[in-house]
């Protein structure tokens, strides 16, 4: 898989365990191995003007997904197509501020944002409350097969 973790948020990010996750995810979801995702995180004011900008909604998120060819998690007999998955943007600084209000650390935080973004980018949503409890369920178990804990409970995805 071609993955690409950029930094431009002037926070300290854990750059290999996103690259990790983001591999152990799209594996467990039998996403093509051929398959491109980015994963960016920037500052609050990048976000803010991406949040008003696709979503015409004001100040800074915690995480933005934006699709690209609209892959869809496959089976392990039937992987995805090959494709491109497209970007999670991610804002470091969004994340510690609701770790500290869920009471876990800001990298678990950013962890958490990153599945909770990939999963939007295979189709997944939470606008109702089945497909809430469904991709929150998802979300929990595949970071919590990756920290072999565990997984914090979202404070605001």
């Amino acid at each position: 898989m071609a993955i690409e973790i950029v930094n431009e948020s002037g926070a300290e990010v854990d750059e290999e365990s996103l690259l990790a996750l983001s591999r152990s995810v799209l594996e467990a979801l039998h996403v093509h191995p051929g398959a491109e995702l980015s994963v960016v995180c920037v500052d609050e004011a990048a976000m803010e003007q991406l949040h008003l900008e696709w979503m015409d909604l004001p100040d800074a998120t915690d995480v933005m997904s934006f699709p690209m060819d609209e892959l869809r998690p496959g089976t392990a007999e039937d992987p995805s197509p090959e494709g491109l998955l497209g970007d999670v943007v991610i804002c470091p600084q969004v994340a510690a501020v609701q770790a500290a209000r869920g009471g876990h650390s800001a990298a678990d935080e950013v962890l958490l944002l990153l599945v909770h973004g990939l999963l939007h980018l295979l189709g997944f949503d939470h606008e109702e409350p089945e497909e809430k409890d469904e991709m929150f369920a998802l979300q929990r178990q595949l970071l919590g097969d990756f920290l072999g804990r565990p997984a914090p409970d979202p404070t605001e995805a």
